[in-house]
């Protein structure tokens, strides 16, 4: 690496970056070159760079910049590792005895959802996802539950053409307005459901992990058998497993935070 200017393009890069992340909504490139008292040239500059590398989406539209697929790629990527896998694991398998249901720990990885863990009960279910996993964010509640307190404009940049929504048993969201409509409900109820978007005869019951931030990091979710008569869902919405569900993931949010649950 040059001894000039290399490192300190990165500093502002990786000040760019961190500035992004601590905003709720998409910034103007005037915004950031103000807080971080960049030149105006500079920031244009690194903001460029940083959209080539997938770091930062621009949405030209609004003459604004977010957090790109590559930052919550990386992110994800640091999730993967023990601290929070460590954290989590005692706590799924709780649930799961008190429930006797499968439990799974999922993060975000680009546009779709990484399994870390699963806890099976003593009879364990048929077809239920295997750790390392991945499917389309937009279906399974884990996915959704993330989804639903990001930006809007993150989820644009994660699903940013039709073709993006790949349906496995022809329910579920299949375009932007549609996810957008149900993640507005699902953040609004506190928890995500699917039944059946993934596998037929399946449903399942999500609630986010968020950073002291507030910010999504994980969810967790239980899966069980559910039939509906029909091609369209039931409309159920699993109240009571949902509250075990969300108080899984609220113990799991204050340890991350290293608040003893």
């Amino acid at each position: 690496m040059g001894q000039s200017s290399d490192v300190p393009a990165l500093r502002r890069g990786l000040a760019v970056l961190r500035l992004l992340a601590a905003k709720a909504e998409p910034v103007t490139a005037s915004s950031v070159a103000r807080e971080l008292g960049l030149p105006r040239s500079t920031t244009y500059h690194l903001l460029a760079e940083l959209s080539a590398a997938g770091f930062v989406t621009h949405l030209p539209e609004q003459r604004r910049y977010g957090l790109g697929v590559a930052a919550f790629e990386v992110g994800a990527a640091y999730l993967r590792h023990d601290p929070l896998e460590g954290l989590a694991r005692p706590l799924l398998r709780k649930l799961t005895s008190r429930i006797d249901l499968t439990a799974h720990l999922g993060v975000l990885h680009g546009a779709e959802t990484l399994y870390l863990l699963r806890e099976q009960p003593r009879w364990p279910l048929g077809l239920v996802t295997e750790v390392g996993v991945r499917l389309p964010a937009h279906l399974p509640a884990s996915g959704r539950a993330i989804l639903a307190h990001l930006p809007e404009a993150q989820v644009r940049a994660l699903f940013p053409r039709t073709e993006s929504f790949v349906l496995r048993t022809g329910r579920g969201p299949s375009d932007l307005p549609k996810l957008r409509r149900l993640l507005t409900v699902e953040r609004r109820r506190g928890w995500a459901i699917e039944d059946g978007y993934v596998t037929e005869g399946f449903a399942s019951v999500a609630a986010p992990v968020v950073n002291p931030d507030g910010r999504p990091i994980a969810a967790i979710s239980v899966t069980f058998r559910h039939e509906c008569d029909g091609d369209t869902e039931c409309g159920q919405q699993w109240p009571e497993l949902a509250a075990e569900v969300r108080a899984a993931a609220t113990e799991l949010t204050a340890r991350v935070a290293g608040r003893s649950g």
